[in-house]
């Protein structure tokens, strides 16, 4: 009978075990690491976060971003700036490079992630940046129209909120146009596809 009851006291508490927590290998773990300064990257929606601009112009950046990204790891360096600077015929002092990312640089990391750079035209479109700044250069001599579009220098809060709206009906509006096409294509490609069907059939009579 003891036995019995101490094989059961045994199996309850394997039953019970630790309480589960988010672990470093979890989902949680994982996300909460990511959510965190210094934790890892976090998912970043250029469209979503920067709607002031078009789907165009945002494919122009980042362009334009990945073509200076000389090591491939998602960010612009002080050297590969420099390099940057120098081809869009604006060279910069080492301490000119240095006041260029800090002026944007908000994870303090001393280089620009993609989302830094698109702050660089974010403020240009606004009309934030100095007109002998090394950024309002960058802007200018990037050929990313910025100055037809975007925030257009609005100057209060609600002009801003106004603007975003707008600027988020035409987004809707180009991807809506993009789906279009593409229907418009499958449609001509099954045409096509089912005409050479019966061209086909034509011969084999």
């Amino acid at each position: 009978m003891a036995a019995a009851a101490a094989a059961e006291e045994l199996a309850g508490r394997r039953g019970r075990g630790p309480e589960p927590g988010p672990g470093p290998g979890s989902p949680a773990g994982r996300a909460g690491a990511e959510g965190s300064p210094g934790g890892g990257r976090r998912v970043f929606s250029p469209a979503g976060e920067f709607r002031e601009f078009s789907r165009r112009q945002l494919r122009d950046m980042e362009r334009l971003f990945r073509q200076y990204d000389a090591g491939k790891d998602g960010f612009i360096d002080l050297m590969e700036l420099k390099l940057m600077m120098e081809k869009l015929g604006a060279p910069q002092t080492h301490l000119g490079l240095k006041n260029m990312i800090k002026e944007v640089d908000e994870d303090l990391d001393s280089k620009l992630s993609f989302r830094e750079f698109l702050l660089i035209f974010r403020k240009a479109a606004a009309g934030e940046l100095q007109e002998d700044s090394g950024l309002h250069a960058l802007a200018r001599l990037s050929e990313i129209d910025v100055s037809t579009e975007g925030v257009k220098g609005a100057k209060s809060f609600f002009e801003a909120k106004v603007q975003a709206i707008h600027d988020a009906s035409r987004f809707e509006e180009e991807i809506k146009a993009e789906q279009e096409e593409k229907k418009k294509q499958a449609e001509e490609l099954k045409q096509r596809k089912a005409a050479f069907k019966e061209l086909q059939s034509t011969f084999k009579q």
